[in-house]
């Protein structure tokens, strides 16, 4: 009975949280659950929108994921939810594929299911890993460039001309051949929207700014009827909760969706699992445990499918506004799903005036926070070849397309990652006068005896880089002629597979075979564990553990050889 308890805590982390759940919490969690929830309210009706969706299933994108991750997630602050930048790789993923708006509706419902079973079958297999395909530079870029995409991609809406989709210049183009029909009261109204927003950020951070322009936008349109002057509203929201319903599943468009799906999945964690850990650290009252949160988004996720939400992740400003309200539990985000719930069951006729000028300027100002710009300029003065995987993200999100941004930063990741593999950091070393330290002679002042060289190599020794291993080698000795020993510091190689270690034998058969002898120092266990076993049983293997231990042998062993030669001759 005890591990069923421990187990179904483990599954259910609030659960745990709950067992000492008070007064105090409680009031936390109802300031910050409802704080959420209306900051939620106008975000979700603009990533819809950003997913090319109506602005109603943005709320039912706020609902049961919200649920479901409060109970499951290890996260105490969390905010799941629809996020802008999850939103428009749905827009990226559907557009291609749906004829109609049900069509539309259907694959991206679908989609959220797809991303749920993902997550759910990575954390399961504990491979929360797969992640760091995309290093952090990729990641930035592509961030970068994908906010840049999100915010003009509302411009139509902010100027009241037609939508305008692609890359950065056939936005600008279909943008400019438009200047013309631009709607002023629109433009005027966006302007404002933005003003308002970005003023409360910074001087009132504590009022929530988008909802203050969502409530001004309302009552002037309602009272000054600039809607029937050409300014687009909201109109007609569906009014109630979203019933069950199974997604339709088709083979055929499982598989075209896929690749999108996979990349959905892994950007959605990575995105939620960076703003959990940084909230953590600012909390430290509870640890986080990737694979479960793998498994909580994935539950989350599908069981939004299943009551018409689209993917959804955890947004990074709803969740440090969870936080510095006063959030204690997940309870606070079931506050926040009652809130959207009590807005869908009664309040969707006060939206029916909201200008989507205003949503476009909540979506410009949220996004415009997502370029890293300092990311951009430390990656610049460091001068490392991480800068250039940053650009060639960032220019082909920019102007090819968020599918393919994604994809060249992924290939990116994985090249740079193959070619230091295949290419790693070795060093000559020296020692350091005085003592029995021994460091890279192009950094250090060092000491080095003319007939002995130390060698290290900084990687595994595999099938991908044992070529280049013995090709170092041979350079270094046909750079140094008059060694007579190579010492091999092992100390960087933590693992070698079989083509490995063949090539560091037949490396010592040759050089030995040319009268250099080899020595192996800093060996870890495992290394001549399998150095041993994986050769001959009558070779005899002389491991040292430091590369003094090896430089004394060595000169040891050639004071015997001249002693013996010295004997030799006299007689």
């Amino acid at each position: 009975m005890t591990g069923l308890k421990q187990y179904t805590e483990q599954l259910f982390p609030l659960l745990k949280s709950l067992k000492h759940y008070d007064r105090t919490t409680f009031r936390g969690d109802l300031i910050a659950g409802l704080t959420v929830g209306i900051m939620l309210i106008p975000q979700g009706m603009a990533y819809a929108l950003i997913a090319g969706l109506p602005p109603e299933y943005g709320l039912y994108a706020a609902l049961v994921p919200l649920v479901i991750y409060a109970f499951m997630g290890t996260s105490r602050h969390l905010a799941v939810g629809p996020v802008a930048l999850v939103a428009l790789l749905i827009a990226s993923a559907v557009s291609p594929l749906a004829d109609s708006p049900d069509e539309y509706i259907a694959l991206s419902i679908l989609l959220a299911l797809m991303v749920g079973a993902i997550q759910i079958l990575f954390g399961i297999l504990k491979m929360g890993f797969l992640v760091n395909l995309l290093s952090h530079p990729v990641l930035s870029g592509f961030v970068s460039a994908a906010a840049i995409v999100i915010g003009l991609s509302q411009l139509h809406h902010l100027l009241g001309v037609d939508s305008v989709s692609g890359g950065l210049h056939e936005i600008l183009y279909g943008i400019s051949v438009q200047v013309g029909q631009v709607d002023l009261w629109t433009l005027a109204l966006g302007i404002a929207g933005i003003g308002l927003i970005v003023y409360f950020k910074k001087k009132l951070p504590a009022i929530p700014g988008p909802v203050l322009a969502v409530v001004a936008g309302i009552i002037l349109i309602y009272f000054s009827g600039l809607d029937r002057a050409g300014v687009a509203i909201v109109g007609d929201l569906s009014a109630g909760i979203p019933s069950f319903s199974v997604p339709v599943i088709d083979w055929d468009t499982l598989l075209t969706l896929f690749p999108m799906a996979l990349a959905i999945a892994l950007v959605a964690y990575m995105e939620a699992i960076a703003v959990a850990k940084a909230i953590q650290q600012k909390s430290k009252a509870y640890q986080i445990d990737p694979n479960q949160e793998l498994v909580a988004l994935g539950a989350a996720n599908i069981g939004g499918a299943f009551f018409q939400s689209f993917p959804t992740t955890g947004s990074f400003s709803r969740t440090a506004v969870n936080y510095s309200s006063g959030g204690q539990t997940g309870v606070s985000s079931i506050f926040s799903a009652l809130t959207v719930a009590i807005t869908l069951l009664f309040l969707t006729p006060v939206f029916y005036y909201l200008p989507t000028a205003i949503l476009a300027a909540i979506i410009m100002v949220s996004v415009f926070g997502l370029i890293e710009f300092d990311e951009i300029k430390r990656l610049w003065k460091l001068g490392h070849y991480d800068r250039y995987m940053l650009l060639a993200t960032f220019a082909g999100t920019l102007f090819i397309g968020i599918k393919e941004g994604i994809l060249l930063g992924v290939t990116l990741s994985v090249i740079m990652l193959l070619y230091r593999s295949a290419r790693p950091n070795h060093v000559v070393l020296g020692r350091i006068p005085g003592t029995s330290i021994y460091r890279n002679i192009n950094r250090y002042d060092t000491e080095q005896q003319p007939d002995i060289l130390i060698f290290r190599f900084d990687a595994p020794l595999h099938f991908a880089n044992a070529e280049y291993f013995k090709d170092q080698i041979q350079d270094l000795l046909l750079a140094n002629p008059e060694a007579t020993c190579l010492i091999l510091d092992l100390n960087g190689v933590n693992e070698i597979d079989s083509t490995g270690l063949d090539q560091l034998v037949e490396v010592i058969e040759s050089l030995e075979s040319n009268g250099v002898s080899v020595q192996l120092a800093e060996a870890k266990a495992t290394v001549r564990d399998l150095i041993k076993s994986g050769t001959e049983r009558d070779k005899k293997w002389e491991f040292y553990m430091t590369i003094e231990d090896a430089v004394i042998a060595t000169t040891n062993k050639k004071e015997l050889s001249n002693e013996e030669y010295s004997i030799h001759t006299d007689n």
